[in-house]
């Protein structure tokens, strides 16, 4: 916290304040990011004028102290809009895989997906000319190829409808869902914006013929669930990551609704789809998470050089078209069902469909009060040792 100035009873910070002289026997108190009080000079008496060599909180120096012990200057916050979907999940939650012996096999697996990827890319014009039945044989081999060559091994339980409108629903933890979700059965993505301008994964992800979603824009959402379900009525796949964010993989956020109106207007079924990463052994790990400030490199970095993953993938007993009154019940259910937890598939009663999400959504909230606990930890180390 900032050192409060000797403003008498006034409360004023001292962080990166400047003392402007006005006219009239009044002084602006500039701090940046806050209103701009002004004091009338005759009721409070003079403003201490700032002495040479004085503490600049906002210049990276210690606040209390000679400026000897140079801190980082606070940068300030994105904005971020109050409906966006966020996750609690951090760098916190990410376990570390890598080791320096490990970097030349990393480099040989960087190397073989840059290669499928770019393979791909140069086929996209002659396989868009193919039947459906050859293009999805080929992209779901393609996609598979993709996987195993970070070096992830991949196991698929169950299967999708092979044809018609289908959405598919699935918990998101990493950018490697994508490639397993297409292997699943090849369907058109829906995609925050921002993805457009990513290397390589942009392309790809345009030419699959994704519907982009401005995240941050809530008076698009109507119009981009009206696209959905018009792709839905002619016959397309679907896939929806209904979190709207990833998460870490130790717990799962809420699924949004307005996907699953879609999904009713175009009377078409549901499928979800449980994504689970594990090692060889069998325990579970946070590495290929892509959450908080990690960008697509490091987390590629992450995947290529670590040893023995394992790719789950669970497709869940479809939900019908019809199964559900409402896209709250619909919800509801994907979600229950795509959750770690649940093992016996999905509960046949709507009440035992919202207690089991309630079950999970506890869950959920714990692990966000572990994270932020974590969070908190680190910043009074960090603290501290300043």
């Amino acid at each position: 916290m900032s050192r409060m100035g000797a403003m008498g009873a006034t409360g004023v910070s001292r962080v990166a304040v400047k003392l402007r002289p006005r006219r009239g026997g009044t002084t602006t108190l500039v701090s940046p990011g806050v209103s701009t009080p002004v004091f009338p000079g005759p009721g409070l008496g003079k403003v201490p004028r700032p002495q040479r060599g004085g503490v600049r909180v906002g210049a990276g120096e210690r606040p209390g102290g000679a400026g000897k012990h140079p801190v980082a200057a606070p940068s300030a916050p994105a904005p971020v809009s109050a409906w966006l979907p966020s996750a609690p999940c951090s760098r916190v939650c990410v376990e570390s895989v890598g080791s320096p012996a490990a970097v030349p096999r990393a480099l040989l697996r960087l190397a073989a997906l840059l290669a499928v990827l770019l393979f791909g890319i140069v086929l996209i014009p002659v396989v868009g000319r193919l039947a459906a039945v050859w293009r999805d044989r080929l992209t779901r081999t393609w996609c598979r190829t993709i996987v195993r060559a970070t070096g992830v091994r991949l196991r698929i339980t169950g299967a999708a409808p092979p044809g018609g409108g289908l959405l598919l629903v699935a918990n998101h933890i990493s950018w490697l869902d994508i490639p397993l979700l297409a292997a699943v059965r090849p369907a058109r993505m829906l995609a925050k914006a921002e993805i457009r301008q990513w290397p390589v994964a942009g392309v790809l992800t345009a030419s699959s013929g994704a519907l982009f979603i401005e995240r941050d824009r809530l008076r698009a959402l109507p119009r981009t669930v009206e696209r959905i379900a018009d792709s839905l009525r002619g016959g397309s796949a679907v896939v929806v990551f209904p979190e709207g964010s990833t998460w870490c993989g130790r717990a799962q956020g809420r699924f949004r609704r307005a996907a699953f109106q879609a999904a009713l207007d175009a009377s078409v079924p549901v499928q979800p789809v449980h994504l689970h990463y594990r090692f060889d052994g069998g325990a579970a790990t946070t590495a290929p998470a892509f959450v908080g400030s990690d960008s697509l490199l490091t987390s590629v970095w992450r995947v290529v050089s670590a040893h023995g993953l394992v790719a789950e993938v669970r497709v869940e007993p479809v939900l019908p078209a019809g199964s559900a009154p409402d896209r709250r019940t619909l919800a509801l259910a994907a979600e229950t069902a795509t959750n770690e937890a649940s093992t016996n598939g999905t509960p046949d009663t709507g009440t035992a469909v919202v207690e089991t999400a309630d079950a999970h959504r506890r869950s959920a909230d714990a692990h966000r009060r572990s994270v932020e606990s974590h969070q908190r930890s680190a910043n009074s180390e960090a603290h501290a040792r300043l």
